[in-house]
């Protein structure tokens, strides 16, 4: 595993933003670090993988971590049951996706439902169980983690999953489908395919630690969602800024 400085650097950039304390600063790290330092991290924090406009993937799921922190000190005063740790955890694997979607002709599909914003978190369920599958070996906290994962876009739809052939579903991660374990294969099925309609799933998460990523989620992308062209990407998959800022390169 190699971390980049540079990458260092924007994490304690984020960790500023936020204006985290000392204690904070730490607490959040010994959550995120062994998922960050993962060589597959370490690219999504690379100009490859540009998220919202040019923010990096890495970026965005830092900063998600960083205000599910916050909610979940919040949330967590005036209920004992909640787990941040977990809450952090899947802000930090939510997004995984496989392949760049930004003006990727790689990245495109043929239905649109199969489309990057429909599918993307049944890709990284799949990448989090490949690359980090330490996590996702107690029951209880598979069903947390996998749940928060599938359905942090709420109130958008996900696309379903039943271990179908990849010209079905058209996931960029197919292969690793048979690296799944049957306990969370079981999971990401039952998830996914929870108030079904149709070839999606309509569904808020079922734990508090879901619906806080989702609500992280949605803070921390309205801002980094600067221009129409940024906008209209999350349907399209072209960004026009993108093409225009490259060739001012």
């Amino acid at each position: 595993m190699s971390i980049e400085k540079e990458n260092i650097k924007k994490l304690h950039t984020i960790l500023n933003k936020y204006k985290l304390s000392t204690d904070e600063k730490e607490e959040l790290l010994n959550i995120i670090l062994n998922i960050f330092k993962h060589d597959e991290f370490q690219k999504r924090m690379t100009n490859e993988f540009q998220h919202h406009g040019e923010i990096t993937l890495g970026e965005h799921i830092l900063e998600d971590a960083v205000v599910t922190f916050l909610l979940s000190k919040k949330y967590k005063h005036n209920n004992g049951n909640f787990d941040m740790y977990l809450a952090i955890k899947i802000a930090m694997l939510h997004d995984l996706y496989t392949l760049p979607w930004q003006n990727n002709e790689a990245a495109k599909v043929n239905s649109f439902f199969n489309k990057h914003g429909f599918r993307h978190p049944i890709e990284a369920v799949i990448n989090a169980n490949k690359w980090y599958p330490e996590i996702f070996e107690t029951l209880n906290d598979s069903k947390i983690i996998i749940d928060g994962i599938v359905h942090h876009m709420f109130p958008l739809p996900v696309r379903t999953f039943n271990d179908t052939p990849d010209n079905e579903m058209e996931l960029k991660n197919f292969q690793l489908v048979e690296n799944l374990s049957e306990q969370s294969k079981s999971i990401l099925i039952g998830s996914s395919n929870r108030n079904k309609m149709g070839p999606v799933s309509i569904s808020r998460s079922i734990y508090p630690e879901g619906v806080i990523v989702s609500k992280a989620d949605k803070k921390v992308s309205s801002g980094q969602i600067k221009n129409l062209d940024s906008a209209s990407a999350l349907i399209t998959g072209y960004n026009a800024s993108l093409d225009d800022n490259s060739k001012k390169r």
